[in-house]
């Protein structure tokens, strides 16, 4: 089976959520009798495929199944062209008007448009995943009319080896000492970053954003304010080439994010054995719970609460981080493999969604 696992952008998304769910996608499949495809153009670029369209080949490549992970002209056309010809068509929901908003400037003007495109564009599926059935429920309010299925973007705990010995080497190169507070990547204002900052104005902890943000005309004033002025107990890396230097830095992981269809980086922080705090916003109700694996808060009151208990308290980081292990290994890069590839024959052999 020659499947097409098609991520538009991909120099470009690489270190984004989306980009490191299409690599677990990817990853995933490797033990599998999948044939995996990358590009879905022939000769593996627009170039090779115009050229095989002057020589009265095809402009696309053959595959048995299309699996696309972006929204974009190309993926469109990927689609397009799936209908066409009759090759089943998965497209991933990793993007939703509500997790798009708060991240750029205007992208709250935008998400409601964005909700229109997305239900016309998802709803041509044959299959549409999604990361939660927080996402699923999004989507069906559109609604989109697609059938709808819940796939983990899983996380790479093999990738994550070895963090504990960066532990020193990246708390010296960031001046970051006692218990500190982090959180791992692109910084937004939907991922709580107003939140994070005005935690380490009220604590005396060291705090610590790992991952890259942006300085242009893009970057929303949340991101130009925080950035640009931190409190001196904020650090903001940009992007750092070994995440793992990050986990192993760090000792309470604080994501007080606003919309999440999944959060890997929460369940990266899980594998790493690191103690938790989250936002208490329902797609974490799917997935972790409050005082066994993490700690939920709502207020900044709580948030800093939860911090003091947890910095007080290494007994309680330690029995949370390895509960937290055990949650993350139920989203393994195996278990994502073995759905994926039950969804494709699936639907390869014609079975329906």
């Amino acid at each position: 089976m020659r499947v097409l696992n098609y991520l538009e952008l991909a120099d470009r998304l690489a270190r984004s959520g989306i980009g490191t769910a299409a690599r677990h996608q990817r990853t995933a499949l490797e033990p599998a009798n999948v044939e995996v495809r990358t590009s879905p153009w022939s000769g593996d670029s627009l170039t090779g495929a115009a050229r095989s369209a002057l020589r009265g080949g095809g402009f696309f490549d053959e595959y048995d199944l299309a699996h696309v992970n972006v929204i974009g002209p190309g993926s469109l056309a990927v689609a397009r062209h799936a209908k066409r010809t009759d090759v089943p068509l998965v497209l991933h929901s990793h993007v939703t008007g509500e997790d798009f908003a708060e991240s750029f400037r205007f992208s709250n003007q935008l998400a409601g448009p964005l909700k229109l495109y997305l239900r016309w564009f998802y709803s041509q599926a044959d299959l549409v995943l999604a990361p939660s059935r927080y996402t699923k429920s999004v989507l069906e309010s559109y609604p989109v009319t697609a059938p709808i299925e819940t796939v983990s973007n899983g996380v790479d705990i093999e990738r994550l080896a070895g963090h504990e010995s960066l532990r020193q080497e990246y708390r010296n190169r960031f001046d970051l000492d006692g218990v500190v507070v982090f959180a791992v990547g692109n910084v937004f204002e939907r991922k709580g970053l107003s939140t994070f900052g005005r935690l380490a104005q009220r604590t005396d902890y060291d705090f610590v954003w790992f991952g890259p943000y942006d300085t242009g005309p893009q970057a929303s004033k949340a991101v130009n304010r925080w950035t640009t002025d931190p409190p001196d107990n904020l650090t903001f890396t940009g992007w750092i080439d070994d995440i793992r230097g990050a986990y192993g830095a760090g000792d309470i992981y604080l994501f007080p994010t606003k919309n999440e269809n999944q959060g890997i980086a929460v369940l990266e922080a899980m594998a790493t054995g690191n103690a938790v705090v989250l936002r208490d916003i329902p797609v974490f109700e799917e997935f972790f719970t409050h005082g066994e694996d993490c700690l939920k808060a709502s207020t900044t009151a709580e948030f800093e609460s939860a911090l003091d208990r947890l910095a007080a308290n290494p007994n309680l980081r330690t029995r949370l981080g390895e509960n937290a292990e055990e949650t993350a290994r139920e989203h393994r890069l195996e278990r994502v493999g073995e759905r994926l590839t039950s969804i494709y024959r699936r639907l390869v052999d014609g079975a329906g969604p």
